[in-house]
């Protein structure tokens, strides 16, 4: 039985390599944003406005404790779940924690073009941006350096390098594919 959570900022990758990691391994694949957005039936963002960060972060762990009783599974958190209640201490008892690491110089020519789409960047200038990510990486470092493992992501910049990181993510984690 395997479950797999990956963790790490927005716009590291977690989703595109965590369905890439899924499909090679034949496990199932979640993301617990679009999980939760299925739930409630409101995107990320509505749920942001209508609760608040507090009421949405509560949603998020209610949520996560679900998810994590899922057998033969990858998840991909959203960046902020791991720094909020036990949460990453929930996916650490529950499974194989994996921090996709990178810098903020590669977060935030990622982030440029989807910052509209995420509640916490939007109306950014580029420097506000950047400023943004820098401190936001230096507060969350402690929760996700608890990751049982970490994958340096800087080399992961298009979708034409997830076959290399998904057999160097199966190698971390000892799983044959």
């Amino acid at each position: 039985m395997e479950r797999i959570f990956l963790i790490g900022y927005m716009g590291v990758g977690k989703t595109t390599l965590g369905k890439g990691l899924a499909k090679a391994l034949n496990l199932e694949f979640v993301d617990l944003d679009l999980y939760i957005q299925a739930r409630y039936q409101k995107t990320v963002t509505q749920l942001f406005e209508e609760y608040g960060e507090d009421g949405f972060r509560k949603i998020e762990n209610k949520l996560l404790k679900e998810v994590s009783d899922f057998e033969n599974v990858v998840i991909s958190t959203g960046g902020g779940a791991p720094c909020f209640y036990d949460n990453i201490d929930i996916m650490n008892r529950k499974g194989k924690t994996v921090y996709l690491k990178a810098s903020t110089d590669l977060l935030h020519s990622r982030l440029l073009t989807c910052r509209d789409k995420r509640p916490l960047l939007q109306n950014k200038t580029d420097e506000e941006l950047y400023n943004f990510i820098k401190e936001n990486l230096r507060k969350r470092e402690p929760f996700y350096s608890k990751a049982k493992y970490t994958l340096e992501a800087e080399e992961l910049v298009s979708r034409d390098d997830i076959e290399k990181y998904v057999s160097l993510l199966s190698e971390l984690l000892n799983i044959k594919h």
